[in-house]
């Protein structure tokens, strides 16, 4: 989406002060994915540069929570070794986030709105278990964080999670409620000038028309036995549960694991998996069970509350190379079909696709940011703009193979764009999705804002001399 300047820096605004809280977190819980290597020694080096700095003096104070000059100079240094540009992150700005975060944890703690301490424990869990996978060991851990033992390091941990957490949930539960009207996003639209309205780039439409070649039966007994056998070996002699699934697991999430994951009710898994994962007790071996993705078992290693601890081994039946031949054939027929008129795409996509989230629709594919069926151009997916970018209007491509990357089976599928749309100014009735989506993130914003000032009133709030001539976003001088 392209905005006019005016208008970048007002919805800039909007959106980056109402999810400035979680980059910010982010930054300081010590654990990003993709932090890489090389930056251990530029963490270091700022380490090293900072010692001169007072570091132990309190900045400000929030309620219960204390933040010291010490806590300012950590999270500069955690956004740096997540490669964060910090050119316009001053010592001001981040005393007034880390302000923020501990007023809305403060207040959630008022509000009974409580993180147990196995929640908070498990996400640290998680995370050293991240960083051990990118530096080595834990030892490696331990020396970058300059921490004496895995004990103080699990005891900072949990500290910023806790906090984290609890603002997570307190931001939550101020915007939860929150809608807009139709008449609201008129309004807003409306209110914006002309000449400051938003432009929205080039935008397509897609369907597909997928075919999902199937193992045949034997081949399913094939893994289902395997996996028998693999249960009876960990049960019966003692074999390592962690060890098979290094070895055989086909699952590229978690083989290098063994096979391990930490979920709960909310974990994005499919149904099936975490219906058989809830079922079992601590020590029990779940029997060979099927989803979309092969055929599974699982071992329930520990129980926390609303957590488990489990490691699994996926197989995936063969799928025979006549099958998938069979699969393209039979799109070549369904798309010769309807280039003659004996159907239209979308009959022939209700009627012959086996992917059940698009064939209700025409074939339709929806935006899985916002569920809308137009794609922005420039906001792609790279792997599907690849696949459509050569294509003309009503053309059908030829069949294209399009490989799982969680490890499932591939699938086949022929494409039409149906609908594009050029680069525009933002018009209320074709676009109103996205001005819908603006308004309540402008709505969300004041929320958040309204709350802030109201809670700055009522929280005790102490700034440090040294800090009381920054010029903050709140009142948190009280003056």
């Amino acid at each position: 989406m392209k905005l006019s300047k005016k208008m970048n820096l007002r919805f800039m605004k909007i959106q980056s002060r109402y999810v400035a809280f979680l980059l910010f977190l982010s930054a300081i819980t010590l654990v990003n994915g993709q932090m890489a290597e090389e930056n251990l020694q530029a963490v270091n080096d700022s380490v090293t540069s900072t010692e001169k700095v007072k570091l132990d003096g309190i900045a400000a104070v929030v309620g219960d929570y204390v933040i010291l000059d010490s806590d300012i100079e950590k999270t500069l240094i955690d956004l740096k070794s997540q490669g964060a540009s910090t050119q316009d992150i001053t010592h001001c700005s981040l005393l007034g986030k880390l302000m923020e975060d501990r007023l809305y944890a403060h207040q959630a703690v008022q509000d009974s709105l409580l993180v147990s301490d196995e929640q908070v424990n498990a996400q640290s869990d998680r995370q050293i278990q991240q960083l051990v996978a990118q530096v080595g060991s834990m030892e490696k851990v331990l020396k970058f964080y300059k921490k004496p033992d895995i004990e103080s390091f699990r005891k900072e941990l949990f500290d910023i999670n806790k906090l984290r957490m609890l603002s997570e949930k307190m931001q939550a539960k101020i915007v939860e409620e929150l809608e807009v009207t139709p008449e609201e996003v008129r309004q807003f639209f409306n209110k914006i000038p002309e000449e400051e309205r938003p432009i929205f780039g080039a935008e397509l439409e897609i369907a597909q028309i997928v075919k999902q070649p199937t193992a045949p039966e034997e081949e399913k007994q094939k893994a289902i036995n395997r996996l028998k056998q693999i249960k009876q070996d960990v049960e019966e002699n003692d074999a390592s549960f962690n060890v098979k699934a290094i070895l055989y697991s086909q699952d590229p999430g978690s083989k290098s694991k063994g096979g391990f994951y930490s979920m709960t009710r909310e974990t994005p898994f499919v149904k099936e998996f975490k219906d058989v994962a809830f079922s079992l007790q601590e020590g029990e071996i779940s029997e060979p069970f099927e989803t979309t993705f092969g055929y599974h078992i699982i071992l329930v290693e520990k129980i926390r509350g609303q957590e488990v601890d489990l490691r699994h081994i996926l197989l995936i039946p063969e799928i025979p190379q006549s099958a998938m031949e069979t699969a393209v054939k039979e799109l070549d027929s369904i798309r010769q079909h309807i280039l003659d008129g004996k159907y239209t795409f979308a009959e022939a996509a209700l009627n012959f696709s086996d992917e059940k989230e698009t064939k209700f629709d025409g074939g339709l594919l929806r935006n899985p940011i916002n569920f809308d069926s137009r794609f922005e151009l420039t906001k792609m997916d790279p792997a599907l703009y690849n696949q459509v970018r050569n294509l003309k209007d009503n053309e059908i491509c030829r069949p294209l193979k399009e490989d799982d990357p969680r490890g499932g089976a591939p699938k086949f599928k022929i494409m039409q764009i149906t609908n594009r749309f050029d680069e525009h100014k933002a018009d209320f009735a074709k676009d109103y999705l996205k001005i819908q989506e603006l308004a309540l993130r402008e709505k969300q914003f004041n929320a958040i804002k309204k709350w802030m000032n109201e809670h700055i009133e009522d929280a005790y709030i102490h700034v440090d001399e040294d800090n009381r001539s920054c010029t903050f976003a709140n009142n948190w001088v009280k003056e």
